[in-house]
């Protein structure tokens, strides 16, 4: 019995050691590939590019009938096409025809080819921070509504902002890590600029060669209209090897530790195009800096989420599941905003459409009694206020669920996100079918196509890969915090 009691003690103390150790373990989140979840997400990628593309044919059909209003209706054919339908087709497409391997290229948002891969990095972070710092390089913030607001306001202003973000671009499946530029003479439509990839674990070079990180460096020279997506952005110099051998030289000349190793002809040299259609140029030379022999300091890793992705899963270092919460909700994407704000934007929409009806009295008595005429035993004006009761019930049932799910998804719930992408496809489909099947006039129409232009824009908001990813990882994390909660009670 003793023995026994000693056996389940021992047993107990090892289950609880065994907590302990996992407490201390980095947050793990596992991708899960063709899941019901997965396809469904798919589902409504595809559909919100479908129904981009026939707003914006709307848009254009409508623009004939408009008289001088015609220009009006080519600014907002252009910007629905530029911001909303080229980029979405382009992820679509792309995903077909652009290799998913390492082709010494990096991709954009959209999933076109973007800057070339021009060097290679070996050491940490931190020491490559210190290297980059020491160099006189600034590191450019995240990509945030402040900053995203900041970056316009200065571009038109001509102010000088030398932490302005640089757009996303993917390698290895994932975002950069971290970027770094120079502003040229207080412009920052023109900037020195590279992007950092942390390399997965074990991963190799071409050739075997071993690298810790990967980079991206071009110049920004103007800013301008993009070829493929015809949205305003940063025009890149094209010949991309002046810009690397820059970063080389400001890198190196701050201290004798830091070696360089090139490699010549690691990539064929070539003449392309980046995912703006800026041309390109290049030797095809890589250089490898090495500062693992540099001194780095305290201060100089910065306090931000650290996400290394690999074939099957994502996860942080040196991070608690609390901190991965509350970092993840302080840094999630714009387009999870804008699709959150969104929601509420067509709520005022919807209260605005109800009470127009409810005051809009003789108008909705003369509907109400076409379908009550068989009800004898209610009047017209008592079945008219049933209905009205009605109406404003079910409003407010609805408006309290958008509110809800839009909290939801913006503290990073992935079921939140996925039931308003249900509701907003729904939504997208019956006002289409309204606007083509009722006679409106030309104030009644413009509001329509409004409100279906506000609903793709949540679509593809939603819809988009930084939102899918923030509120799955954000729903993970927060589902292990409430595991560890209960472990430690």
């Amino acid at each position: 019995m003793t023995s026994g009691g000693a056996t389940d003690e021992s047993a107990a103390a090892g289950a609880v050691a065994g907590h302990k150790r996992r407490l201390k373990q980095p947050f793990i989140y596992r991708r899960h590939h063709f899941t019901p979840t997965g396809v469904l997400d798919y589902l409504f990628f595809l559909f919100g590019g479908a129904a981009s593309t026939w707003l914006a044919l709307l848009i254009l059909l409508k623009g004939f009938s408009l008289g001088w209003w015609q220009v009006l209706t080519l600014l907002v054919f252009w910007a629905v096409v530029s911001y909303l339908a080229l980029p979405r087709l382009h992820r679509i497409l792309s995903q077909i025809y652009v290799p998913n391997y390492f082709i010494g290229r990096t991709r954009t948002s959209d999933g076109l080819l973007g800057d070339p891969v021009n060097l290679a990095w070996r050491g940490d972070e931190a020491q490559i921070h210190h290297a980059m710092r020491a160099a006189g390089w600034i590191l450019a913030d995240s990509i945030t509504p402040a900053s995203t607001w900041e970056i316009i306001r200065s571009t038109v202003t001509k102010r000088s902002y030398p932490q302005a973000p640089v757009s996303p671009l993917l390698l290895f499946g994932r975002r950069q890590d971290f970027a770094y530029q120079q502003e040229v003479d207080g412009d920052p439509g023109q900037r020195h600029h590279v992007r950092f990839w942390k390399c997965p674990r074990g991963w190799l070079l071409p050739g075997g060669h071993q690298a810790d990180w990967l980079a991206a460096g071009t110049y920004d020279k103007a800013v301008g209209i993009s070829l493929f997506t015809l949205q305003f952005t940063h025009r890149i110099e094209e010949d991309t090897d002046v810009e690397r051998d820059h970063i080389v030289e400001t890198v190196t000349a701050v201290g004798e530790s830091i070696t360089v190793h090139r490699i010549k002809d690691f990539s064929t040299g070539y003449h392309s195009r980046n995912g703006g259609g800026d041309a390109i140029v290049t030797d095809g030379h890589l250089p490898i800096l090495d500062v693992a022999e540099v001194v780095a300091d305290e201060g100089d890793r910065p306090e931000r989420l650290e996400l290394t992705l690999d074939a099957t899963q994502i996860y942080t270092e040196s991070r608690s599941v609390s901190d991965v919460t509350k970092t993840l909700w302080r840094r999630r994407p714009l387009q999870t905003v804008i699709g959150a704000a969104l929601v509420l934007v067509l709520l005022i929409f919807q209260a605005w459409d109800v009470l127009g009806t409810l005051l809009d009295w003789d108008g909705l008595r003369s509907e109400v009694t076409d379908y009550s005429a068989d009800i004898t035993a209610l009047s017209d004006d008592t079945a008219t206020r049933i209905a009205a009761g009605v109406l404003i019930g079910l409003s407010l049932l609805i408006g309290c669920v958008q509110v809800i799910a839009s909290t939801a998804v913006f503290r990073g719930s992935n079921r939140a996100r996925l039931w308003i992408l249900t509701l907003s496809t729904i939504s997208v489909i019956v006002s289409m079918t309204n606007y083509f099947t009722g006679d409106r006039d030309l104030a009644t129409n413009m509001y329509a196509l409004m409100t279906i232009a506000m609903q793709v824009a949540v679509l593809l908001s939603l819809s988009s890969d930084s939102s899918r990813l923030f509120t799955r990882f954000s729903t993970a994390a927060q589902r292990a915090e409430r595991q560890d909660r209960a472990l430690e009670d």
